[in-house]
Parts: C-alpha cells; sequence; structure tokens
C-alpha cells in the first residue's frame, strides 16, 4: 500500500509560479503511475496530469499543457507538479494519486487511482 503526502501549496499572484511535492511511502514506488487532480469549490474533481511509472511519458489536461509539468524521482519517492503562468481559475485543493501499473497507457479518470493524499491548497489571486 501507498501513502501520499502533498506539500508546497500556498498563495501567489497571478503569473506566478509553485512546486507542489507528493511524497510516496513504500519500496514500490517506481511500478505506481501518478497523477495530478484538482477540485476547486463547488466544481468537481478535475484531472491535470499524470506520469508514467518511468518518467517518460506525461500528458496533461488542456487547460494546463504548456503551464504545467509533472516529473518524478524514483529513487527519492517523490513526484511533483510545476506550476507556472498561473491564473486565478487554477485555485483549488491539488492531490497527488497512484495506480499501480506500469503499462504505457495513460487514464484521466479519478476512479482508477487508488490511492490519494490529503490534497493542499493553491490560491492564486488576480
Amino acid at each position: 500500500q501507498v501513502q501520499l503526502v502533498e506539500s508546497g501549496g500556498g498563495l501567489v499572484q497571478a503569473g506566478g509560479s509553485l512546486r507542489l511535492s507528493c511524497a510516496a511511502s513504500g519500496p514500490t514506488f517506481s511500478t505506481y503511475a501518478m497523477a495530478w487532480f484538482r477540485q476547486a469549490p463547488g466544481k468537481e474533481r478535475e484531472f491535470v496530469g499524470t506520469i508514467n511509472w518511468s518518467g517518460a511519458n506525461t500528458y496533461y489536461a488542456g487547460s494546463v499543457k504548456g503551464r504545467f509539468t509533472i516529473s518524478r524521482d524514483n529513487a527519492k519517492n517523490t513526484a511533483s507538479l510545476q506550476m507556472d503562468s498561473l491564473k486565478p481559475e487554477d485555485t483549488a485543493v491539488y492531490y497527488c494519486a497512484a495506480r499501480a501499473y506500469i503499462g504505457s497507457h495513460y487514464t484521466t479518470r479519478s476512479y482508477d487511482y487508488n490511492y490519494w493524499g490529503q490534497g493542499t491548497q493553491v490560491t492564486v489571486s488576480s
């Protein structure tokens, strides 16, 4: 079983940057695909992006493509979400998620991910 803990959220002005981290427990982190989701008040949880087990492949939602970058360090059991050119509409609680999968297929569906962090708040002011 994997436990995930996010960090790095906070308040930033529009146009600024933040880097979120997701620390994972357990010896098999490298066998998990990782993803980031977000949920704004009154809205459903939304897919942000995903990275495969090796870090070689990523996929992003259209709303963040070109502004956000997901990476991972399997030696350190961490995944990161670099967020640049932030907009007020990026304000949300951000969650990292994991699923045990070492193939090439990606999924944007939250129910495909078995493990979730507690979330970290990101607020972008205009």
